[in-house]
């Protein structure tokens, strides 16, 4: 099963962060992706929320909105695939996540179509 670890953390915090203390998290990303190996398919970090785009069709208009779209205290930052056996294999990984100390990191399941 693929599963999608959403990671969250305080954008302001991590805006606030020098470039030393940057790269020590990015350093402790790569030991993370060292360690999960061939469970790690795919990640990435994200863009701030400010470059962000929201779309939306509502009654058939194509509605586009700059930014994020709702004032939160954490905010998406940033994502790993993972193959696992189950949610459970998957929770464990999750747990090395280097950030998983300082905000949360949702776990979803994504649904995959049955080869015909």
């Amino acid at each position: 099963m693929k599963v999608l670890a959403l990671i969250y953390g305080d954008e302001s915090r991590w805006q606030g962060l020098s470039d030393e203390e940057r790269e020590e998290v990015y350093s402790r990303h790569r030991a993370f992706a060292a360690v999960a190996g061939a469970k790690l398919v795919g990640g990435g970090e994200l863009a701030p929320t400010q470059a962000a785009t929201t779309v939306r069709v509502r009654d058939g208009e194509l509605l586009i909105t700059d930014g994020p779209f709702a004032e939160t205290k954490e905010q998406l930052g940033g994502f790993y695939v993972l193959a696992c056996d189950d949610l459970d294999e998957a929770t464990k990984l999750a747990s090395q996540i280097p950030t998983s100390t300082d905000g949360p990191v949702e776990l979803r399941v994504a649904h995959e179509e049955e080869a015909a």
